[in-house]
């Protein structure tokens, strides 16, 4: 049986190892060349395709941004209209909660808000009054002034009294304005309460913050959730990624928007275009502190290839998670795409067309 290319390329692997171990450190250093980096050579030799210089490639995993939709308050769950798989609308109300408790509530506070009415009108009622009141004691206390001044019949025990009258009638008004002023900001109190208990109703039917397709389903209907309980899991299928990774000299000179590519094992005879939408900062999985520069070259750092939001939206019943696959990414502006990984998408119509 004739060996695969895999095959006798290990066999041979193994037979360089064993020349190495033959041969003996000192050789492997005479030579300059290190057993790490003959590793290195013949890892990227057996298992990485050559590419065009100004090139780098990473494996990874179609991802996409998940939106939990959750619970604001503690209820009973008594529907969820939507089954795992199905497209949603942003906005579109996709479970419901009790809400017996919080319409009582809103009746309570519809009653607080009608006695607060009330209350100002009959504070506002007493204040006329009490204003009523200021007035002509101000006016008795005027005359009996007037007349002392004419030399009347008028005691100075007349004059005191007037004027206690006047003060107390003030004292009176001040308060009944005071009352008003109550009143109004107990009708602000239960308008308040009111609004707080619409926007909780409001909250009980759990809308789609976003378009996309529900991942998973995480809570049935009957069960008691928490505030903050998971009832289901969207994908956004605008925001879908690939992370690979890549060492120090390609990430180093990776700019933010570069073009990319996408070719997915499911579907190797499909070429996805893609853009550079993030560069870690830090490398990943190393030490805190790297000394060496040989360190320092084999670092690995994140990259993410985002796909185009209006190309997902074409194919979008073909948008999938979890897919694994390469993605290759333009370090060198001036790289040339190679003919095989010229752009190649599915025929397959959009959503709108008929």
């Amino acid at each position: 049986m004739a060996l695969t290319r895999p095959i006798w390329r290990l066999m041979l692997l193994l037979l360089l190892i064993l020349a190495g171990l033959a041969g003996g450190a000192a050789g492997l250093h005479a030579s300059g060349v290190t057993p790490d980096k003959l590793l290195a050579s013949l890892r990227g030799w057996l298992f990485e395709p050559g590419l065009p210089a100004g090139l780098a490639m990473g494996n990874g995993r179609i991802e996409a941004t998940e939106v939990d939709v959750a619970t604001k308050l503690a209820g009973r769950l008594i529907e969820v209209r939507v089954q795992e798989g199905e497209r949603v609308a942003a906005g579109e109300v996709l479970a419901v909660l009790e809400t017996e408790s919080l319409e009582a509530q809103q009746r309570q506070a519809e009653a607080e808000l009608r006695r607060a009415h009330q209350e100002r009108e009959y504070a506002r009622a007493v204040e006329e009054q009490q204003t009523s009141e200021l007035d002509l004691a101000r006016r008795d206390l005027a005359r009996l002034e007037r007349l002392a001044r004419t030399e009347q019949f008028v005691s100075a025990e007349q004059i005191d009294q007037a004027r206690t009258r006047v003060r107390s009638a003030e004292a009176a008004a001040r308060a009944s304005a005071v009352r008003v002023v109550a009143a109004a900001a107990a009708i602000e109190s239960a308008q308040a309460d009111l609004d707080r208990i619409a926007v909780d109703i409001a909250d009980s039917q759990l809308k789609a913050p976003r378009a996309g397709r529900v991942l998973y389903r995480l809570a049935e209907p009957g069960e008691v959730l928490g505030p903050g309980g998971k009832v289901l899991t969207l994908l956004d299928l605008a925001d879908v990624y690939m992370v690979i990774f890549l060492p120090t000299a390609a990430a180093g000179q990776l700019a933010l928007g570069s073009p990319a590519r996408i070719v997915l094992d499911a579907a190797p005879d499909l070429v996805i275009p893609a853009s550079v939408s993030f560069v870690a900062a830090r490398a990943q999985f190393t030490p805190k502190q790297v000394e060496t520069q040989s360190v320092r070259e084999n670092l690995s750092f994140r990259v993410k290839v985002r796909i185009d939001p209006a190309l997902l939206a074409r194919h979008e019943p073909l948008v999938k998670t979890g897919l694994p696959g390469v993605a290759y990414v333009q370090v060198a502006p001036t790289a040339v795409w190679p003919s095989a990984l010229e752009p190649r998408l599915p025929s397959w119509p959009s959503p709108s067309s008929d």
